[in-house]
């Protein structure tokens, strides 16, 4: 087994100023394997704990995250850039989805009786042990909570390997949870770097992984995970299509497709990414989008007027300006933005683009940032054609005054996981989220979320009935 050789640090970079605000230090391989044998032993412990105590425990959590919202929000702001007044929304959301799996956990876990010649016989859901989590940046808290609570209140563990620019993130995660009454080494924050995740995974201890990020990462991971034989769920990117059909209400969806496209600057993966546009409504919808991505206001995180933030490292904001770039060597026409401003901080200024042409960055790959790709098309059917024409299957929408043609649409002719009609897609912790194709495998949230790390276990008792 590789093993971590180098102590290393994790710097934390204040993206909107490009100043260095603190340091963290890495773990030791010692550090980490001590970590996951805890968890293990805690998880022995928790495993038998009643649902009703752990319920008790995560709406502490809860209560936790509203009291300290502000402080969370600043923690973000600073690390990854997020404007503040949506920083304080995720934590009022983390809270949400804990209050959710605390209230429902109990009922998505109970043996589900099934009649056969048994005396009895039933399916059983049993938690694995240490599941390792590996999370992005982009929704610091968010990404970890949507996978803490129910990977908790199934009665496993946990070890976060979190993005190495919010390591202040990740550890005030863990802090949070000892705080709310989790026992001390249940959940677990590994500050380690991405080339040391290997050896993790392969730890015997280590049941399960759940990865959101990249599909190149995703693929690793998989493949690392494949050759130990352990299950993985993955959330991946997306290129999400926005269908605007001819008799859609353009002032609406234009409105939403803006919010959607703005979504944490930009930098969400089920952020409305390629706009389809049925050719008789793409003139008003166009002036319309630029009208609501000029009109955000761009500035320093940490004020409260602030809707579009820096992105969170200047790497990303380089690679994004490259695609717009070559997007426009390849034919596409900028009608917004597309200048990286003057001074400090990672900013890049929200953009459009149109007639973006199959082959081009916009139309093929994930722009993670304020850059909203508009191809125009001649009708729905290739409107569907060309939403389809991806690799990623995350998300989706679809905007028409018919409600039932959209949701024909929706639920048979969009290929993702998430599909909205005359709305922009978000998670939510009563409904399934993932993705198909490239944007990866397996659920989050939901009844769904709960059942993917815990043995679905028969057990069947035989003899006269």
């Amino acid at each position: 087994m590789q093993e971590i050789a180098v102590r290393r640090s994790f710097p934390v970079i204040n993206p909107a100023t490009g100043a260095q605000l603190r340091v963290y230090e890495g773990m030791t391989w010692e550090e980490v394997t001590q970590a996951i044998e805890q968890a293990h032993e805690a998880f022995l412990a928790w495993r038998r704990v009643p649902f009703a105590e752990r319920a008790a425990r995560m709406r502490r959590a809860a209560e936790l995250l509203r009291e300290r919202a502000d402080r969370y929000a600043r923690l973000m702001a600073e690390e990854m850039g997020k404007p503040i007044r949506d920083g304080r929304a995720e934590a009022q959301k983390c809270a949400w989805v804990c209050e959710y799996y605390a209230e429902h956990a109990k009922r998505f876990l109970a043996p589900e009786p099934v009649e056969t010649d048994a005396r009895k016989s039933y399916v059983a859901f049993e938690p694995l042990g240490v599941i390792l989590a590996i999370m992005p940046w982009n929704f610091p808290f968010w990404q970890v909570f949507r996978f803490a609570a129910p990977t908790l209140m199934a009665g496993n563990a946990a070890v976060l390997k979190h993005a190495s620019n919010v390591p202040g993130c990740a550890l005030a995660i863990e802090e949070l949870l000892r705080e709310a009454g989790f026992p001390e080494h249940l959940f677990r924050t590994l500050l380690i770097g991405s080339d040391q995740v290997d050896p993790v995974i392969e730890h015997p201890l280590i049941r399960a992984v759940t990865l959101t990020g990249s599909t190149p990462a995703g693929r690793a991971v998989a493949a690392k995970a494949g050759s130990v034989l352990k299950k993985t769920v993955l959330e991946l990117g997306g290129s999400d299509p926005y269908v605007i059909l001819e008799d859609a209400d353009i002032e609406q969806a234009a409105a939403i497709c803006a919010k959607s496209r703005l979504i944490n600057s930009g930098q969400s993966c089920i952020a409305a990414k390629r706009f389809v546009v049925v050719e008789a409504v793409r003139e008003p919808f166009e002036q319309l989008l630029v009208q609501h991505m000029q009109a955000a206001r761009v500035g320093d995180p940490l004020d409260e007027a602030t809707e579009v933030g820096p992105l969170a490292r200047h790497d990303l904001r380089d690679e994004l300006h490259r695609q717009v770039q070559e997007s426009l060597r390849k034919g596409a026409r900028l009608l917004l933005g597309g200048e990286i401003p003057e001074g400090p901080g990672a900013y890049y200024p929200p953009t459009v683009l149109t007639d973006v042409p199959k082959g081009s960055p916009a139309y093929e790959e994930e722009l993670f940032g304020p850059v909203a790709a508009i191809i125009p098309v001649r009708d729905e059917a290739e409107a569907i054609r060309v939403a389809n024409d991806t690799a990623f299957g995350l998300g989706a929408a679809v905007f028409t005054r018919d409600e039932a043609r959209g949701e024909r649409i929706a639920r048979e002719e969009l290929e993702a996981g998430c599909c909205f009609v005359n709305d922009f897609v978000r998670s939510d912790p009563r409904l399934p989220f993932g993705g198909v194709k490239e944007s990866g495998y397996g659920r989050e949230l939901s009844i769904f979320g709960i059942r993917e790390f815990v043995n679905i276990k028969t057990v069947f008792i035989g003899g006269a009935r």
